[in-house]
């Protein structure tokens, strides 16, 4: 029987997604799918009204913008992306840390949240404030017996990567599966730990980011 007797899983019909929703209805998981696909804007506030407590959320619709130079980047490119990103996952926790009573939220940052990604900046800049708030929100959400925590997976086999693919292959950079990163969030949910950054790298296991600790006053 599953740890996890129901999940949501944003962005659940391709990619990361996708698997995920594999792995855990194997599990006899019964899963909400939350996909653009199916007429579910993750960017829309309204869309998360309806959702209810589920015992495991995976946030983890995600896209790029597809502009590498800041200077040519549309508000087109920027609001989208802001809107699914970002938004897409605060709505998300914000919804969820009000009706779930325990659990655990998985969001899908990336690798490009603990560093740079000079091919697409904005893109960089959302994951690392994806890294940023789940580390800042897990307090009080531990207050609420929920965990959270981000995984930050390097390039990862998915449409995502759309014409840039056959570049990455040429130059013989290693990828994730899809699978691998299922694996990976299903593991930060279940550690029991929360707040934490945990990096996909190929080859190696999934492993918790050590930050520098600062000190701010409240």
């Amino acid at each position: 029987m599953s740890s996890f007797p129901s999940a949501l899983v944003t962005g659940g019909r391709s990619g990361i997604g996708a698997a995920v929703v594999a792995a855990l209805e194997r599990e006899g998981t019964e899963v909400q799918v939350l996909d653009v696909v199916d007429g579910f804007n993750v960017a829309d506030p309204r869309a998360w009204e309806g959702v209810g407590a589920v015992d495991l959320a995976c946030l983890n619709a995600g896209i790029v913008t597809g502009e590498g130079d800041v200077a040519q980047l549309t508000d087109e490119q920027y609001r989208r992306i802001l809107g699914v990103n970002v938004d897409g996952v605060v709505y998300g926790v914000r919804r969820l840390a009000s009706v779930m009573d325990g659990g655990a939220i998985v969001v899908t940052a990336s690798l490009a949240g603990l560093t740079t990604v000079y091919a697409d900046p904005i893109y960089g800049g959302t994951k690392h404030f994806l890294v940023g708030f789940v580390r800042s929100v897990a307090p009080q959400l531990a207050k609420r017996g929920i965990t959270i925590n981000a995984v930050c997976p390097a390039i990862v086999d998915t449409p995502i990567l759309g014409d840039s693919r056959e570049q990455i292959v040429a130059k013989g950079i290693s990828m994730l599966r899809p699978e691998e990163i299922a694996d990976a969030i299903l593991l930060a949910a279940r550690d029991g730990s929360t707040g934490e950054a945990w990096v996909c790298l190929p080859g190696q296991p999934p492993e918790r980011h050590e930050f520098r600790r600062f000190f701010m006053s409240d």
